[in-house]
């Protein structure tokens, strides 16, 4: 029996594999001891550090430029749309998306793929190009040597203090941390409607994590990657409830390589290009080609 160390975090559609209620074949996963998960993504992309780890996806297209050896599986861990991640605080009069050209923004790291699809639907939605913002962030790329655009500046200090003083318009943050913060409000009123327009529209959820492998593995062992990613497919089927809800988990956790996928992916490769994350163009079933030569596909 193989032990696989899985830097993954104890979703619905994952902790069926931890306890023991879906078996691999030939393997089984040790779950590590990391939190919050994004503090993964460092050593998994420069060190290698885990066998199957979550990955963001901004993070993922700077590791297939740069060559990291990780292999990228058609397995989505967790998605959400960006409408309701730029927050202000509420007063009069409240700052418009289209106001945030020539502004200051602040976002935990430029690479961070809520980020990116944030500044996606700045630019596609409200005419405001990344480049005419100023990005204030406390981190750094996880890849090494990735560069960020000239138009990006670090900070020691908080984001949310740095909103509450004026010297930003804005911040990038996750929903359940926003709420913990008196007074913040989504920049964009509407977010819900956006957000359902935006599914009708392009009919994908935007991804935040993928799942990887490190690509050694995958090519000595493909038959025990087979076997991780039939248990992810199957625990995220067991984790659908019996009656759908639509709720945006639902649509956005997937396994598959489907032309819905590979839209998604490129969706992500232009936003990336365009904000200057990654340099050239990458073909979206660039990331998954390892998976389908060494694995057999999905």
């Amino acid at each position: 029996m193989r032990h696989l160390t899985a830097a993954l975090r104890g979703y619905p559609h994952t902790a069926p594999l931890f306890d023991g209620t879906l078996r691999l074949d030939g393997c089984r996963l040790d779950q590590a001891d990391v939190d919050p998960i994004h503090e993964a993504f460092a050593p998994m992309v420069r060190h290698q550090r885990y066998d199957v780890s979550e990955l963001a996806l901004a993070t993922l297209l700077q590791a297939v430029e740069a060559d990291v050896p990780v292999a990228a599986l058609p397995v989505v861990m967790v998605g959400n749309f960006p409408h309701r991640s730029l927050y202000t605080f509420g007063g009069d009069p409240r700052p418009a998306p289209a106001g945030l050209r020539g502004g200051r923004v602040g976002v935990r790291a430029y690479s961070q793929t809520t980020g990116l699809w944030a500044r996606g639907v700045l630019a596609d939605t409200y005419g405001v190009p990344s480049g005419e913002v100023t990005w204030v962030t406390t981190e750094g790329p996880h890849v090494t040597g990735a560069r960020e655009p000239g138009n990006v500046e670090r900070t020691t200090g908080s984001l949310v203090e740095a909103l509450r003083a004026g010297d930003l318009s804005a911040v990038v943050l996750g929903a359940p941390f926003a709420a913990r913060v008196d007074g913040l409000v989504p920049l964009i009123e509407d977010w819900e409607t956006r957000q359902e327009q935006y599914w009708a529209d392009h009919g994908f959820v935007p991804a935040n994590h993928l799942v990887v492998v490190r690509r050694d593995l995958l090519r000595s062992d493909p038959g025990v990657v087979r076997a991780l990613y039939r248990g992810l497919a199957a625990g995220i089927d067991a984790a659908r409830p019996d009656a759908p809800t639509g709720s945006v988990r639902e649509r956005a956790v997937r396994y598959g390589l489907d032309d819905t996928l590979l839209a998604m992916v490129g969706a992500a490769v232009r936003h990336a290009r365009e904000q200057g994350i990654v340099r050239r163009d990458i073909a979206p079933a660039e990331l998954f080609a390892d998976f389908e030569k060494y694995a057999g596909g999905s």
